[in-house]
């Protein structure tokens, strides 16, 4: 019998990533898209509605309101411009590190990794899966590798069944994300990289420079995905 697992899925590269691999060897027993007010949640919605369906998990959506409410970031405050074009350079660790304060917003991840080990709780999941990744955890510290062992040691004591957090990604890069995504017949039209809610991925912001930058590498053709 596999063992149960609840999924963050923001219909994102890496979220999905690991929702193939995870299905795969786990019983996902439902998949969950946090609101907190962000400027994409109408598509990361419908991508991550669609990519659960493909495997009949169950989907929901998670609000946070308070979260849009405290402002703040980029990501959520409309009064505020999201990092695009020039002054994205993500080959810099200095302007990445800058970018990351626009589009940071408190507590993100510890605050969807604790709800959803609330799920796990409850339905007896021994897991929590994530989508973070190496490249990103060089400015984002809520990505790494030490942030879920933490998070592990808290759910020892806050979780009846100390739920553990899994991460497939955790010591990739982008591109070696998308490498792993070609052995699992990955459809990249589906998913949604982009930090707004366009009719095709800004092909400006960091997210979608970063996603653009590993299809690049492996020859992906990108038609029709992006707007520039």
């Amino acid at each position: 019998m596999r063992s149960k697992a609840i999924i963050l899925l923001s219909g994102g590269l890496d979220s999905t990533f690991n929702f193939y691999r995870g299905q795969a060897e786990l019983d996902i027993v439902v998949a969950l898209t946090m609101d907190y007010g962000q400027r994409a949640l109408p598509r990361e919605v419908h991508a991550a509605a669609k990519i659960a369906a493909q495997f009949r998990v169950p989907h929901q959506v998670i609000p946070f309101p308070f979260l849009q409410n405290l402002g703040g970031s980029s990501l959520v405050d409309r009064d505020l411009s999201v990092p695009q074009g020039s002054a994205v350079d993500i080959q810099s660790q200095k302007v990445s590190e800058s970018t990351a304060q626009s589009v940071w917003v408190p507590n993100r991840n510890g605050l969807f990794l604790n709800a959803a080990a609330c799920f796990a709780d409850r339905w007896d999941a021994e897991w929590v899966i994530a989508g973070f990744n190496a490249e990103e955890a060089a400015t984002f510290p809520d990505n790494s590798e030490a942030f879920l062992k933490a998070l592990d040691h808290a759910f020892a004591f806050s979780t009846r069944n100390q739920v553990k957090v899994k991460c497939y990604s955790l010591p990739m890069n982008k591109t070696e994300i998308v490498a792993e995504c070609l052995k699992l017949k990955f459809d990249f039209s589906a998913i949604w990289p982009c930090y707004f809610a366009g009719e095709k991925w800004c092909g400006s912001c960091e997210s979608c420079l970063r996603t653009q930058r590993a299809l690049k590498f492996h020859k992906i053709s990108t038609e029709g995905l992006f707007l520039c």
